[in-house]
């Protein structure tokens, strides 16, 4: 038995899935609300007789490591660790078994040096009476604010923490290992001393890192240290407060990005609590995509200094890249959110609300820099603003943005669309330093067309019979790779899905989840009635894919030469015999 049977078989899917959502008995199954939409009828199913959970509202599902992976927004590896931990399961023999352990750093005994070192601060704040007028009086954080986030303080004798962990039992090389400590001259001794401690944590709140500050402005050194680089810590993919903002952050729908660590713990104790930060302006791809798990509208509100400025324009292209909705928000009265907090909590909440859209806050940012009386100012403008522009993925809303800048101009639309093709051409001439994956959201349509994919599925899996309606309907058809497969699948072998074993044992989970939905939608119906239902799903997965193609087809002939466009239209004709020849007669069959 692996890891993943071990753990299985010692946890139940109900009880994993009942930590996070309310679940009711409905039978055999068990249903509650979706922790992914804001519904109000119940439509989460789970199904501990197939150890599968299924929520209808947004068209996921899967087994109880794809449920952590989606609500705790972890990869499949965090998956995996979290449920061994809850279930009691030593990952370590599974690494010994399968040809031994690799001698790197043990991670179970850095996260405990962790979170010994952030006790170990916490007793030091309660001793050290300048940390805490720091933190009590100067930043306004009450006690229980300063116990909830763990901060504490690192003493200034040299060599401390190291002393109380190695007391605690911990190695020199653990200590190296989980950055509490540093080589000086030979000598371990601490990392960090006479500073603010502000603990990092995971998603699941286990303390990986610290974050150190000044008290001082005057003294030397930088004003804030963090942890370097280790197996738990990386400072390109961390997000500070996750784990206190994940509630909130799916509750509202959006998250607040900031700069600061302790503008997050101030804007929680106001109790605004989609608030969390990155390692100061560097916001990454990686940061983006953790952020999505929970909420695609992502805010940012860094400082409204040079730097911060410059770091949300960086940070728009990336959105912009990655299709994450981004929003600005304007930090007037303020220089960042702690200081507008402390005039008032909710000159803040109203920032928030009040946010701009990325695209037409950055227009009227660069529209300062230039003088759009010159030719010189529009060139320029229209410069800096068109590798945006031509990014943009929605046709209607390229077009809203190249009237606005028309406008803007003073020239004519024409001028800017012939530009934009130049830009286009020029990006697509020019190879990619580092390429990007971007981060796919459905949008209704897709989403609708899940679910139809997916209903239809589900009849022909319980129902061969209904397989031989599948002539028109092709895999390149359906929107996933796991539905193109199966659908192969069916149209291979329409009688007898025994002989397609070995392709179905690969899309298991999927299976399972399509005989679950049979069980909730179509239970006890007629065949005459599921035939008209299986007819009328490809009808409409038809109609979509023919719309698309179409559509695809008139971009194409928009740039495209005589012969081409005869070719084009070709296409086209075939593709309305397909829905007149074809889908009309079955669907009044």
């Amino acid at each position: 038995m692996d890891a993943v049977e071990e753990i299985k078989s010692r946890l139940s899917i109900e009880d994993v899935i009942g930590e996070y959502v309310q679940l009711k008995r409905a039978g055999r199954n068990f249903r509650g609300l979706s922790p992914f939409t804001n519904e109000k009828t119940p439509s989460f199913m789970v199904s501990p007789e197939k150890q599968i959970w299924h929520d209808f509202s947004s068209g996921k599902g899967g087994n109880m490591f794809s449920f952590i992976m989606e609500v705790e927004g972890l990869e499949f590896k965090g998956a995996l660790e979290l449920l061994a931990r809850k279930a009691g399961v030593d990952l370590e023999q599974y690494k010994s078994s399968s040809g031994g352990r690799s001698g790197g750093p043990d991670k179970d005994r850095l996260l405990a040096a962790n979170e010994a070192a952030a006790k170990f601060y916490q007793v030091q704040l309660r001793n050290n009476h300048e940390a805490l007028d720091y933190v009590l009086t100067k930043r306004h954080f009450s006690k229980d604010t300063v116990l909830k986030w763990k901060l504490g303080y690192s003493p200034n004798n040299g060599t401390a923490a190291v002393d109380y962990l190695k007391k605690k039992g911990f190695s020199e090389r653990e200590i190296l290992d989980a950055g509490i400590g540093t080589k000086r001259t030979n000598r371990l001794s601490d990392m960090f001393r006479g500073r603010l401690m502000i603990p990092l944590a995971d998603p699941q709140g286990q303390v990986i890192g610290f974050t150190a500050r000044l008290l001082r402005p005057d003294d030397n050194g930088p004003k804030y240290i963090n942890t370097p680089r280790t197996i738990l810590y990386d400072k390109s993919r961390h997000i500070f407060g996750l784990h206190f903002a994940k509630p909130a952050v799916r509750e509202n729908k959006f998250a607040v990005l900031v700069e600061g660590n302790l503008d997050v713990i101030m804007s929680h104790q106001a109790g605004i609590k989609q608030v969390v930060a990155t390692a100061g302006t560097a916001l990454t791809e990686s940061n983006l995509k953790s952020l999505t798990h929970f909420a695609h509208d992502i805010r940012l509100a860094f400082d409204s200094d040079k730097a911060g400025i410059a770091a949300t324009e960086r940070s728009i292209l990336l959105a912009s890249r990655l299709h994450v909705a981004l929003n600005i928000i304007d930090l007037k009265g303020g220089k960042d959110p702690d200081e507008l907090i402390k005039k008032d909590p909710l000159l803040w909440k109203k920032a928030i609300e009040n946010c701009h859209y990325a695209i037409d806050w950055l227009i009227d940012v660069v529209q300062k820099r230039y003088d759009l009386n010159t030719a010189t100012g529009k060139r320029e403008f229209s410069d800096e603003l068109m590798p945006l522009i031509v990014n943009l993925d929605d046709a209607v809303e390229q077009d809203h943005y190249l009237n606005l800048m028309a406008t803007k101009l003073e020239v004519s639309k024409n001028a800017l669309e012939n530009k934009l093709t130049r830009s286009s051409t020029d990006s697509l001439s020019r190879p990619l330093k580092h390429p990007k994956q971007a981060i796919e959201v459905p949008n209704a349509r897709q989403l609708e067309n899940i679910k139809c994919e997916d209903h239809l599925l589900s009849l022909l899996q319980m129902h061969p019979e209904l397989r031989g309606q599948l002539e028109i309907l092709e895999p390149d058809m359906l929107s996933r790779e796991q539905s193109r497969l199966l659908l192969t699948v069916y149209k291979q072998n329409k009688v007898d899905p025994k002989k397609q074993s070995e392709q179905l044992a690969e899309l298991e989970d999927y299976v399972k989840i399509l005989m679950l939905q049979y069980e909730e939608l179509y239970q006890g119906l007629e065949l005459s009635e599921l035939k008209y239902e299986a007819a009328r799903l490809q009808v409409r997965l038809i109609e979509d894919y023919v719309k698309q193609q179409k559509i695809n087809l008139a971009k194409q002939m928009s740039v495209a030469d005589e012969f081409q466009v005869d070719k084009l239209l070709a296409q086209a004709r075939r593709l309305d015999e397909l829905l007149r020849d074809n889908l009309g007669e079955q669907i009044h069959a």
